[in-house]
């Protein structure tokens, strides 16, 4: 027997007479009237039922890749929630979602819309992330598109805000299709163009897209690529599943689809593929975790701080490059001591940041670059150590 669909209290189809209602199992509510005297709005039931019925293929819509402890409630709040953000509630105030069926066996749900512009609405949602892994939306298999044309907008609103819930407006063209590969738990110290670079150790990408944060501008932890040669999406998705990054575990697999076990006339690429990336890891586990304070090796000379018109003019200098990559909270050059003695850190430039994305972008954009025609070494330097003014390090 299968599991009864969840009837969401309260919720009202568009265009359906409301009054005192007890709901009856399996069935909507507000259909039955139970206040004396309603003899107009039951009379009103076959046609509304009719309806109803009629509109129900083009207001349902098909969740598939549900985790294991999503429940009927819990999908009806996300996708109200989401709906709600995005601005698709066309149809009047209140909850867009009036029914839920999940079928937990293979993990896919049925969510009913109140109105068949909303159900249209939220066809925009294919790929949103739901309980930590991408999920699909996609229409039923009894929906019937020359209908459905008669009954309301077949296509999303072209206004809806996706990007208040991470999806980019538009993304369905080169990031669609069954080999699009959803990256997850990616740390925040991993900048996009490092994400990019081991992703393209597999071969040249067709498109990528990092999802940032609308007011920060930050990551949020997950992205979205597809690779020119799609042959190499399962050899990618099984070499870079499971990658730990400092305390963080790369999820890497088909956003749409789960993981396909690859080909056998793939598995010697995959072989060769792993040992790369087993490489690559070690590379990246060996890299020290960021902090918030950046140490410039070989930028300054001990004369040239000697002189305190002159040193005033270098730390100028280097707050002034500094804040070109975050908010600089300190700059700290060790001096000689007043007799021209050597002091701890003297040759050093310690940058303090207010976060270790700015850290991480001032070390990666200045290491390397010449002053004075010095080639400067830039390190991330422990911030406990900073704290006490030990500039040793």
């Amino acid at each position: 027997m299968p599991p009864v669909a969840t009837m969401i209290p309260g919720a009202v189809i568009a265009g359906q007479m409301t009054g005192t209602t007890s709901a009856s199992p399996g069935m909507f509510p507000n259909m039955f009237p139970s206040t004396p005297g309603q003899l107009s709005a039951l009379s009103l039931m076959p046609y509304q039922a009719m309806t109803q019925q009629a509109t129900r293929h083009a207001r349902r819509v098909y969740v598939g890749g549900l985790s294991p402890t999503a429940n009927e409630q819990s999908v009806a709040a996300f996708f109200n929630q989401v709906m709600a953000a995005i601005g698709g509630n066309t149809a009047g105030p209140g909850d867009a979602v009036v029914n839920v069926y999940i079928n937990h066996e293979k993990m896919f749900a049925f969510v009913e819309m109140r109105s068949v512009e909303e159900a249209s609405n939220a066809m925009a949602l294919d790929g949103i992330i739901f309980e930590g892994a991408p999920v699909k939306v996609r229409r039923p298999t009894d929906y019937n598109p020359a209908l459905a044309a008669t009954l309301g907008p077949s296509q999303p609103n072209p206004n809806l805000n996706l990007a208040a819930v991470g999806l980019t407006p538009g993304s369905g063209g080169v990031l669609e299709g069954p080999d699009r590969i959803f990256v997850g738990g990616i740390p925040h110290f991993l900048t996009e163009e490092k994400i990019r670079e081991l992703l393209e150790m597999f071969g040249p990408l067709r498109g990528f897209n990092l999802v940032k944060d609308r007011e920060t501008g930050n990551s949020k932890g997950y992205a979205f690529c597809i690779y020119q040669d799609l042959a190499v999406t399962d050899i990618a998705c099984a070499a870079l599943n499971g990658i730990k990054m400092g305390d963080k575990t790369l999820t890497v697999r088909r956003a749409n689809q789960g993981l396909t076990q690859p080909r056998p006339e793939q598995e010697n690429l995959l072989l060769q593929a792993q040992q790369q990336v087993a490489l690559q890891k070690l590379a990246f586990q060996m890299a020290p975790l960021p902090t918030k304070v950046v140490c410039l090796k070989q930028v300054v000379s001990e004369d040239e701080l000697k002189n305190d018109e002159e040193f005033e003019d270098i730390v100028e200098d280097m707050r002034c490059e500094g804040e070109k990559y975050g908010k600089l909270v300190n700059v700290i050059i060790p001096r000689p001591g007043p007799n021209g003695e050597s002091s701890p850190g003297v040759g050093k430039v310690f940058l303090e940041y207010a976060d270790t994305e700015g850290s991480t972008k001032a070390r990666q954009g200045m290491n390397g670059r010449k002053f004075g025609g010095r080639e400067v070494v830039a390190i991330f330097y422990p911030e406990s150590k900073f704290a006490q003014g030990e500039y040793d390090g």
